[in-house]
């Protein structure tokens, strides 16, 4: 049986309140991102709401947690996605298959709780009349009285690279390598060795060069490459949004997901794709099935 200090002093009488403090501490010391643990907690301290105050983790059985999960999807009166759903539902499995594993309780009463999968809802993307309305919008700025070259700038940036919001706001103006043999270029970095694996270098379009160029003029950036909030660059693409006559919202997301469906017409490598954007071949399982379906194939 593994030892660990966290479930030293926890048996099958000690209330379910309790253990979760623990699991807090052994997430902790497994170097789990604050984030991570703060959304696992969340998740299975929901569970002490439902079941009866001070409930013994001996007490707990399958049956209880199925009741759980049917009355947080039908009953609870709060609107719980398929995503969500799947995410808490893996945090408690989580939390007793490592009071499982730790010998505090001789029956796992998770393990045969079903595992839901949740493939969430088809992203919304641009039409290529869309796409050209949307470049068009950004580039009259370019040719206005007072000429401002960042919407056409930042707009045709992620609809040919599909990076995200943060990945966007990371990019310092030594991470463009714009006389590269290989083509202009620009590389995504990551300042945490555990997003190492997204790190990649990806061609930028010659025809952005122009409007890049008119952009360090107008603006004289010193760092990064867009030096504001990311609340600002969400107003400037809501902006070119309306301008372009959109019923959509312009959003980071959308102009991901149409670099990527973009890319999947023209005939790249699935995994090219997936590389391009940066993904782990798990993430991209699910990624991949939209897009597919996104493009019209109900394979």
């Amino acid at each position: 049986m593994p030892e660990n200090k966290q479930t030293a002093h926890l048996n099958q009488n000690t209330p379910l309140t309790s253990a979760i403090s623990s699991w807090e501490m052994y997430l902790a010391d497994q170097g789990r991102s604050p984030n991570t643990i703060k959304a696992f907690l969340s998740d299975v301290r929901l569970l002490t709401t439902f079941l009866p105050e001070d409930i013994t983790l001996g007490k707990v059985t399958t049956r209880d947690l199925n009741r759980y999960f049917e009355w947080m999807e039908k009953e609870r009166g709060v609107p719980c996605s398929p995503k969500t759903l799947a995410r808490r539902i893996t945090a408690t499995k989580s939390l007793f298959r490592w009071l499982h594993q730790y010998g505090v309780l001789t029956v796992d009463p998770a393990e045969k709780v079903a595992q839901r999968s949740a493939i969430s809802p088809l992203p919304t993307v641009l039409t290529p009349k869309e796409y050209d309305e949307v470049l068009l919008a950004a580039d009259r700025h370019r040719r206005a009285q007072k000429p401002d070259a960042r919407p056409y700038t930042l707009v045709y940036l992620l609809l040919t690279t599909g990076i995200k919001k943060s990945e966007t706001l990371g990019i310092n103006l030594e991470h463009l390598e714009l006389d590269s043999p290989n083509g202009p270029q620009v590389f995504i970095k990551y300042p945490t060795p555990a997003n190492r694996y997204k790190e990649r270098k990806l061609a930028l379009p010659e025809d952005w060069i122009p409007a890049f160029e008119e952009y360090l003029a107008q603006y004289t950036p010193e760092e990064r490459l867009f030096p504001w909030s990311p609340r600002r660059l969400e107003y400037l693409l809501e902006d070119i949004s309306n301008e372009a006559g959109l019923t959509k919202h312009l959003s980071f997301d959308m102009c991901r997901w149409t670099c990527a469906l973009n890319d999947f017409h023209a005939g790249e490598e699935p995994d090219k794709i997936r590389q391009k954007l940066g993904v782990s071949k798990i993430q991209w399982r699910e990624l991949f099935i939209k897009l597919k379906q996104l493009a019209g194939n109900k394979e």
